[in-house]
C-alpha cells in the first residue's frame, strides 16, 4: 500500500506543467538522439549536464530520464531504416527490422517497435516501483564494510561489462580512481595531486570529465573515421499500422521481452545488450516458422525491442537503491545526481522522496509521450538522418566547450576538458572503455571512503572486510564477476588454437 502512496505522490511530482515540460523536451531529445548514428543518451546527458546547472533538480532529473528512455526508442529507427544502430542495443533490431524495410515493411517494424517500447516500459516501470522499496530495506541494513563490499562489486562488474576486454576495463578503472585522488584528502586534510594549481583542491569535476570524454572524445573519433558519402536511407512505404496479423505475432515477444530484459538490466553485469541477444535468439527457438528469421521476421523485431526498453528501466533498480551504475548511461544519470548534492542510495528515499518517487512516475508519462510521438513523427525522424555529419559533431564541440565554460569560467578547466578529451579519444582508438573511468571518479571517494570507516571500526584488522556474510557474498560475487569472463576467454581462445590445430593436421 506504501507503494501506492508514494506512486499518487511521484505523479503529483511528475504532473506540474514544469516538469512535464522537463519530460517533453527530454524524450524528444532521446528520440532525436537515439535516432542519429553513433550518438547515444550518454552522450547527450554528458552535453547537458553543465547546462542544467542551476536548474530544479527534480525537472533536470526528469529530462535526464527522458532522454534516456527516448535515446532507447530512437535507436530501432536507424536500425530499420539504415541498417546502422544508433545505440549499441540496438544491434539485434537491425537484423529483422532492415529486412522487413527492404520488403516494404518498414511502417510495421517501425509500429512494433514503439509499441512493443511502450509495452515493456510501462511494465518495467512499474516493476521499478514495487521493486525498489524491497532492495532499500535490504540496503537499509548496509554498514562500512558492506558498502565497500558494494563498491569493489561495481568497479568489478562495470570494468568487466564494458568492452572485450576485462583487463582493459580494468586499466579505465584504474584511472579513474586515480583521478578521484585528486584534491584534498578528506581525512587529514592533506592536498594530494594538485601540484600547486589552487582549482585542482576541490578534486576533478565529474561534470568535465563526463563531456570530455563522452563528447569531445566521441566528436574527435568520428572526426578521424568519418569518410564522404552517404548511407542509404530506406523510405518508409505503405501504411505504418500494424495488420492484425502483425499484433498477433507481436505480442507474445513484447512480454517476454520484458520478462527477459527488466532484471538483465538490474544485474551488476548486465546491460540492454545481453537481454536483446537473449530475447532474439528465444524468439527465434519459441517461432512456429524460423526460417522467416534472417528474412524479416516481425518478432525479431518485437521481443528485442521490449527487452532493450525494459532493460532501462532494469538498470534504475540499482542506480536508484544503491548508486550502482550498470551502463555508461547510468554512470553519467549519477554524475546528474551528484551534481546537484544527491547521492542515490536507501538514504535518498528518506532523504528526497518527491524526487526519487516524482522522477519514476514521471517515467510513466514520459513513457506515453514517446508512444505518441515515435508514430506520427516517424518522417520528421528520418529527415534527421540526412543532417552531415561534420556539421553535427562540430556542433557537439562547440556545445561542450561553451557549457563548461558557462559553469566554470576557467583556464584550468577548460585545460582538463581537452586533455581527457583528446583521452577519451585515444581509449576508443585503442579500443579502452569509457564508463569505466567515470565510474571511478564517482565511486572512488566514496570507497575509500567506507574502506576507512570499517578499518578504523576494527582497528586495523582487514578480515573485518570479510566478517559478514552480506560482505563475503558481496565480494564473492566480485570475484566471479572478474574471474568467470576470463576463462571463458581463455576456453575459446583453447578451442580456436584446437580447431587450427586439427585443421593443420
Amino acid at each position: 500500500m506504501d507503494t501506492f502512496a508514494f506512486l499518487a505522490q511521484g505523479l503529483a511530482v511528475a504532473v506540474e506543467p514544469m516538469n512535464l515540460l522537463y519530460a517533453l523536451i527530454g524524450v524528444t531529445l532521446g528520440t532525436a538522439v537515439g535516432v542519429l548514428p553513433g550518438i547515444g543518451p550518454a552522450l547527450t546527458v554528458a552535453l547537458l549536464l553543465p547546462v542544467t546547472n542551476g536548474l530544479d533538480p527534480a525537472g533536470s532529473l526528469i529530462m535526464f530520464a527522458g532522454i534516456y528512455y527516448g535515446g532507447m526508442y530512437g535507436g530501432s529507427t536507424t536500425s530499420i531504416l539504415l541498417n546502422t544502430p544508433g545505440e549499441s542495443a540496438s544491434i539485434i533490431t537491425a537484423l529483422e527490422g532492415n529486412q522487413m524495410a527492404r520488403a516494404g515493411r518498414g511502417g510495421p517494424a517501425l509500429a512494433t517497435a514503439a509499441i512493443g517500447s511502450f509495452v515493456a516500459g510501462l511494465i518495467a516501470t512499474l516493476a521499478l516501483a514495487f521493486l525498489a522499496p524491497w532492495v532499500v530495506r535490504i540496503a537499509l541494513v548496509f554498514g562500512p564494510r558492506e558498502y565497500f563490499a558494494l563498491m569493489i562489486l561495481a568497479f568489478v562488474t562495470v570494468s568487466a561489462a564494458f568492452g572485450d576486454s576485462a583487463l582493459r576495463g580494468l586499466t579505465s578503472l584504474f584511472i579513474g580512481l586515480a583521478l578521484a585522488t585528486v584534491g584534498i584528502d578528506g581525512l587529514t586534510g592533506q592536498a594530494r595531486l594538485s601540484f600547486g594549481v589552487p582549482q585542482l583542491l576541490d578534486g576533478i569535476e565529474v561534470t568535465t570529465l563526463a563531456v570530455a570524454m563522452f563528447a569531445l572524445g566521441e566528436a574527435l573519433f568520428v572526426a578521424a573515421q568519418w569518410r564522404p558519402g552517404e548511407d542509404e536511407v530506406l523510405a518508409v512505404k505503405g501504411s505504418v499500422w500494424m495488420s492484425s496479423r502483425d499484433w498477433a505475432r507481436s505480442w507474445k515477444p513484447w512480454l517476454r521481452g520484458t520478462v527477459i530484459g527488466f532484471p538483465i538490466g538490474a544485474m551488476p553485469a548486465g546491460g540492454a545488450e545481453i537481454g536483446t541477444f537473449l530475447s532474439y535468439a528465444t524468439e527465434k527457438r519459441l517461432a512456429t516458422n524460423p526460417e522467416e528469421f534472417g528474412h524479416g521476421a516481425i518478432e525479431g523485431v518485437a521481443g528485442p525491442e521490449a527487452a532493450n526498453n525494459a532493460s532501462a528501466a532494469g538498470t534504475l533498480v540499482p542506480l536508484l537503491t544503491l548508486g550502482l551504475p550498470t551502463s555508461a548511461t547510468a554512470a553519467i544519470l549519477l554524475a546528474g545526481f551528484q551534481q546537484f548534492g544527491l547521492q542515490p542510495g536507501p538514504l535518498l528515499f528518506a532523504t528526497n522522496p518527491q524526487v526519487v518517487w516524482g522522477l519514476i512516475a514521471s517515467l510513466l508519462i514520459a513513457n506515453a509521450m514517446l508512444l505518441v510521438l515515435n508514430l506520427p513523427l516517424i518522417g520528421l525522424w528520418v529527415k534527421l538522418l540526412a543532417i552531415p555529419r561534420p556539421w553535427l559533431y562540430s556542433g557537439i564541440l562547440l556545445f561542450a566547450t561553451l557549457g563548461t565554460i558557462g559553469v566554470n569560467p576557467s583556464p584550468v578547466e577548460l585545460t582538463m576538458l581537452m586533455v581527457f578529451g583528446l583521452l577519451g579519444y585515444l581509449m576508443r582508438v585503442f579500443q579502452y572503455p569509457i564508463a569505466p573511468v567515470v565510474v571511478g571518479l564517482i565511486l572512488g571517494p566514496m570507497a575509500e571512503q567506507q574502506l576507512r570507516r570499517a578499518l578504523a571500526i576494527a582497528q586495523g584488522d582487514w578480515t573485518t572486510l570479510v566478517s559478514t556474510p552480506i560482505a563475503a557474498l558481496l565480494l564473492g560475487i566480485a570475484a566471479l564477476a572478474l574471474i568467470v569472463p576470463m576463462l571463458m576467454r581463455l576456453r575459446g581462445r583453447g578451442q580456436v588454437l584446437a580447431q587450427i590445430a586439427s585443421d593443420g593436421d
